[in-house]
């Protein structure tokens, strides 16, 4: 008996947390009483800088054309589609996160869902820039889109660009209508909270008329549900298309069937890393120590662990179907990977997301601080090295020798990725200032539950 009780006994709050009110102060206090402090307007003011030299960055790529960049006549595809890819699987992971916990019932979804939700909109966001970016000629990116065919030009269906536009179309539309259904009961809880009387018509505004009776909270528990059960095939369908992308060219170490759920296992491991990031900045900077409790990171961290096993047997099996298949040209990629040009990153890129997650294994490490953000961060540079090396150890060494070119990346490629990281940074900073970023009517839920 004493076995079976134990799961169902986890603490996710402390006992601070004694009343339903001290719920919605711990949240809302922040918002509408506080001024943001001077940390706040210092990183907002380095991000509004980074922001702003990753946007001059871009301009002058429109302006002098993608010769600005790194790629050549061999690596055509380069940071932009890295890029791409990265934060896409960052974005994906926070809606599959939110929408699997719900379904799932687990009860320590309502600390992390919120923020988590906002990072996928403004990781899809950043995503949203790069294939347009790309193009070269971005001023006709509509082109990617059905139109009416005035100018006897149809979509080409075959691209992978089409593909990804609507990908992050449909995906980006389908998380801010879960985001903002999720988010209403805690809207109008700000409505009707006494403070200042400008925020408090604003989030009435945004309440729509919300007043909490019992069929509304039927309803919005009803839909809420129903869109999570169609957030987890959405996203999965997104990040395989984003897969797809390479598995259906001809390019050696490319065509392989295990990239949909590879691609979609790496966003699911790179958004908890990057949840755990935002975690840990906000329980310390926004005094919600009382609910987001070292039991979550160690919940979180045994994620990561084992997506990086996961991530560990689908490196191997590529290399074990490129060895068993025999294609010289597969053969030829993975001896690339270990012994050409970029070796110093393929290694790098396994020790950061294979090797760094085992330290996960000791249980006091998934709560050690130091231990999660340095295993975060090593998890997402290791999963951008992921995204870039997968383009560069087969564009440079294609199937015609005189088409080998080494990939070297530019200042100017540099400083558009740092304007993005930049500009999402700085969204989350504004979202911590306007919107609740914990779920007040779901943690009320599970104090009272604790407290019974």
């Amino acid at each position: 008996m004493e076995a079976h009780t134990r799961p169902s006994g986890r603490r996710w709050t402390l006992p601070s947390l004694r009343t339903l009110e001290d719920v919605t102060e711990t949240v809302a206090a922040p918002l509408m009483d506080r001024s943001p402090g001077r940390y706040w307007w210092i990183a907002m003011a380095v991000c509004a800088l980074g922001t702003g030299i990753g946007a001059l960055a871009v301009g002058f790529s429109f302006v002098y054309g993608p010769g600005l960049w790194g790629n050549n006549t061999a690596v055509v595809w380069g940071f932009p589609i890295a890029n791409y890819v990265w934060w896409i699987g960052i974005g994906n992971a926070g809606t599959l996160i939110s929408s699997l916990l719900l379904l799932t019932r687990q009860k320590w979804r309502g600390s992390i869902n919120r923020f988590a939700e906002a990072m996928t909109l403004f990781a899809v966001a950043m995503a949203g820039l790069f294939p347009i970016l790309h193009l070269g000629r971005p001023m006709y990116f509509y082109w990617l889109a059905p139109y009416p065919n005035t100018m006897a030009l149809w979509p080409q269906w075959r691209s992978a660009l089409v593909w990804d536009f609507w990908a992050i179309l449909s995906y980006l539309l389908f998380s801010v209508m879960f985001f903002y259904v999720g988010l209403v009961p805690d809207l109008a809880t700000l409505r009707d909270r006494p403070g200042r009387r400008g925020w408090r018509r604003f989030y009435g505004l945004l309440a729509m008329g919300w007043q909490g009776s019992p069929a509304q909270w039927r309803a919005q528990e009803r839909l809420h549900r129903t869109m999570a059960a169609v957030a987890v095939p959405l996203v999965c369908s997104v990040h395989s298309i984003v897969g797809l992308d390479f598995a259906a060219s001809l390019m050696p170490g490319w065509t392989e069937s295990v990239f949909p759920p590879y691609f979609v296992v790496g966003a699911l491991f790179s958004g908890f890393a990057m949840v755990v990031l935002i975690a840990l900045v906000l329980r310390r900077a926004m005094g919600l120590e009382a609910m987001i409790v070292p039991a979550h990171f160690d919940a979180m961290a045994r994620i990561i662990l084992a997506a990086g096993i996961v991530m560990g047997a689908s490196y191997a099996a590529e290399w074990f179907g490129a060895l068993w298949g025999g294609e010289a040209a597969d053969v030829r990629v993975v001896r690339y990977e270990f012994t050409g040009d970029y070796w110093p990153y393929y290694a790098a890129m396994l020790a950061g997301n294979v090797l760094a997650p085992q330290l996960f294994w000791v249980q006091r490490l998934r709560t050690s601080v130091p231990v999660l953000v340095g295993v975060s961060v090593a998890v997402l540079i290791g999963m951008w090295l992921e995204r870039i090396l997968i383009i560069l150890n087969t564009l440079s060494i294609g199937y015609d020798p005189s088409f080998w070119r080494t990939y070297a990346p530019t200042l100017v490629d540099f400083l558009i990725l740092g304007g993005t990281v930049a500009a999402f940074v700085m969204l989350l900073l504004m979202f911590a200032r306007i919107l609740p970023v914990v779920s007040m009517h779901e943690m009320r839920k599970l104090v009272a539950e604790e407290r019974a």
